[in-house]
């Protein structure tokens, strides 16, 4: 496993049972559910550990991710990137305290994250990490109003992303 420098992470509290989000976040395509940038996710193999599926993003970008670790009910790790791009880790967990549900992605980007720290902590915590929070806040906004409405999020319907929208 790569050895990364940073990470960020989103923690977000959810009005749901941890069964109603675990069958969302664990379903094939879901993605194309809640995830604002997401124009399609296509499984190519699913469910459980060594999962891939592809993520194409309204930028034309296509991802692939592949899962590395499953733990039914509490959450997954992937790796994801674009074609000829180095890695990325993801992992999410599913969290159950005092009857709160809370779901918490953390992501290891490979940009300006790996070697040498001191080369690399200014333009990560001001490039990579605020990008990758609005990003992670947007998916927080598309989960709960998917699960509050159970209508798909639009096209970049909490904003647009520098990155990942058009």
């Amino acid at each position: 496993m790569k050895k990364f420098n940073f990470k960020v992470s989103h923690l977000m509290k959810l009005n749901v049972s941890t069964d109603k989000l675990w069958s969302l976040i664990s379903s094939e395509g879901n993605l194309e559910f809640y995830h604002p940038f997401c124009k399609k996710n296509i499984a190519k193999s699913w469910p459980g550990i060594n999962s891939i599926d592809q993520l194409q993003y309204y930028n034309g970008d296509i991802y692939t991710r592949k899962f590395i670790n499953w733990i039914d009910n509490v959450g997954y790790d992937l790796y994801i990137s674009k074609k000829n791009y180095p890695s990325s880790l993801v992992k999410w967990r599913i969290q159950e305290s005092n009857g709160i549900i809370k779901l918490n992605i953390t992501i290891y980007p490979y940009v300006f994250n790996t070697g040498y720290k001191i080369l690399n902590i200014i333009p990560f915590y001001t490039f990579v990490k605020p990008s990758l929070n609005n990003y992670l806040k947007n998916i927080e906004k598309g989960l709960i109003y998917y699960l509050k409405t159970n209508k798909k999020v639009k096209k970049n319907q909490f904003g647009n992303h520098n990155w990942f929208s058009k």
